[in-house]
């Protein structure tokens, strides 16, 4: 079952400020500061991440417009903090009003092979979401350890055929968190079991989330698809209340149609591969009718701040 973190209580976030380095005041000052925003909880309102490759150094930016073949020459590659585009993330989430019920990390939440150190800063970094009442769901992505992250929150393990797939169930559709590990592909089982949660929730539109590309990526950087990435079209195709399937690991905002699903590609919340591209995080509001998606770019700025896609869930 993809990793799920709670709602955090005043005495359980002062106790583990402490555990992972904070302090007590600093803790209570946070807390305070959460507590005087009192919007309402939406649960048909999801705040959609992917990405965020989070370091254990805060202070540490990373060019991901250098990679081999990039266009970008040597003296002009543009770097991203992080820790701070997460940061910056989580302010605007809780700023929100409604808030989101559910915030979804669909992949790569760490910067290296996840260690236990990465995931205490992700950890320090969400701790304002949780104490403002909103659950958040992590699935793995190629950076990601599911093993690390159990063995420093074994009261979250959730495993489900040894790995993260759940679904979580919403007043409109039934979202279905995938595992895609580290090498991009799902594997019979997992298959078997998506096809299996599909036909048992059929009376309810459904939106899967796995973190790689189902197919070769058709933005700037080529990226190979997961290697049975058909086999997952096919599934979702053949099955009309599938109506989209959101992916991250290209770090680029895209989107395709393919029949009834819709295949939205999320931008990164950390760094980005083509020069000036967008990076951000989605903001998805649910009714009976429609999926509406919008995009919120670090840079309010961007040309592509505000673009906006609908998914239909219903004919």
């Amino acid at each position: 079952m993809p990793i799920a973190l709670p709602p955090i209580a005043r005495r359980e976030f002062i106790k583990s400020s402490l555990a992972l380095g904070g302090s007590a005041m600093i803790a209570a000052r946070r807390l305070d500061a959460a507590e005087n925003l009192t919007p309402k909880l939406d649960q048909s309102r999801v705040a959609l991440l992917a990405d965020t490759h989070i370091s254990d150094d805060p202070n540490l930016a990373y060019p991901g417009t250098k990679w081999p073949g990039s266009p970008v020459s040597e003296d002009e590659h543009e770097s991203v903090n992080m820790a701070q585009s997460l940061a910056k993330v989580v302010e605007e989430v809780i700023a929100l009003n409604p808030r989101p019920a559910n915030l979804i990390i669909n992949g790569d939440c760490t910067h290296s092979r996840g260690t236990e150190a990465e995931y205490r800063e992700l950890i320090k970094i969400l701790e304002p979401i949780r104490l403002v009442g909103i659950t958040v769901h992590v699935t793995i992505g190629n950076h990601d350890n599911r093993n690390n992250l159990w063995s420093l929150l074994p009261f979250l393990k959730k495993e489900q055929l040894g790995i993260q797939a759940s679904v979580i169930e919403l007043p409109h559709a039934n979202f279905i968190l995938l595992d895609s590990g580290k090498r991009g592909s799902l594997g019979e089982s997992q298959l078997n079991w998506l096809a299996k949660q599909l036909d048992t929730r059929a009376d309810k539109p459904a939106l899967v989330f796995g973190h790689y590309n189902p197919f070769p990526n058709r933005g700037i950087r080529p990226i190979r698809g997961m290697s049975d990435g058909q086999s997952l079209l096919k599934i979702l195709t053949k099955r009309k209340h599938a109506r989209a399937y959101l992916y991250g690991h290209t770090h680029e905002w895209q989107h395709h149609q393919k029949e009834q699903l819709h295949l939205v590609n999320q931008p990164a919340v950390s760094y980005y591969f083509g020069k000036g591209h967008a990076h951000g995080w989605l903001d998805m509001k649910l009714t009976k009718a429609f999926a509406d998606l919008k995009l919120q770019c670090k840079d309010r700025a961007h040309q592509q701040h505000g673009d906006r896609r609908k998914i239909i869930l219903k004919d």
